[in-house]
């Protein structure tokens, strides 16, 4: 499995030459430019995640892609004449192969109810869980997470006690797209990082526009 990272929590996975992107948001533009592209994955509605002319752009160059994601998101593509297929609670769909299996999970406290909206992580290839805006636990083992590490609904020890919870091989970090690259970033990496170690859990400090092969 190959990600590469266009910044915040905007992924293009490459599985067996089957490429699927998550969260085309407002953060992020290289994403519009892509071919190739099987699937996009919305795990919710917030901009950061949802960017609508993004995703026409995408499915301008990519006209066979399926836009996959929950009712919320749903409402917004039905409104902007954008298909899409929905896939929510615990359910699952392949694509060219790939299984992807949906996990509704609440969205993290913003300020009480404010910004509330439906959010479903997803899991992909038994190999990746990407959680959305939650530290949802899929309660099965987990090679990979998508790990959020910033945001005004994320503590960084939240965050790390998350990873510990779900227990992955590996763990990179998401949502960081509001940190300052050139200092705020080396030092929120730092801490999971050394913690995880302790832990045999290996975190990859991704940064924008960079690519792990795992």
């Amino acid at each position: 499995m190959i990600i590469k990272k266009f910044g915040h929590c905007c992924l293009l996975i490459e599985i067996d030459g089957v490429k699927i992107l998550t969260d085309p948001g407002m953060f992020t533009t290289a994403q519009n430019e892509l071919t190739g592209v099987d699937a996009i994955l919305v795990t919710h509605e917030h901009q950061d995640h949802l960017h609508v002319e993004s995703v026409k752009e995408i499915l301008k160059n990519n006209p066979g892609t399926k836009v996959i994601t929950n009712s919320g998101v749903g409402k917004k593509l039905a409104e902007a004449g954008i298909p899409y297929t929905i896939v929510e609670g615990r359910g699952t769909i392949e694509i060219e192969g790939i299984a992807i299996e949906a996990f509704d999970c609440k969205h993290e406290e913003l300020f009480e109810e404010s910004g509330m909206v439906q959010n479903t992580g997803y899991f992909i290839a038994d190999k990746l869980f990407y959680p959305g805006d939650a530290y949802c636990d899929p309660q099965q083992p987990v090679e990979i997470l998508a790990l959020p590490i910033a945001g005004p609904w994320c503590r960084l020890p939240d965050a790390i006690r998350y990873a510990l919870r779900v227990k992955p091989k590996f763990a990179f970090p998401v949502h960081d797209g509001n940190l300052n690259w050139k200092f705020g970033a080396g030092v929120t990496h730092r801490l999971p990082e050394q913690v995880l170690k302790s832990h045999n859990i290996e975190f990859r400090p991704m940064g924008e526009n960079s690519e792990e092969k795992f």
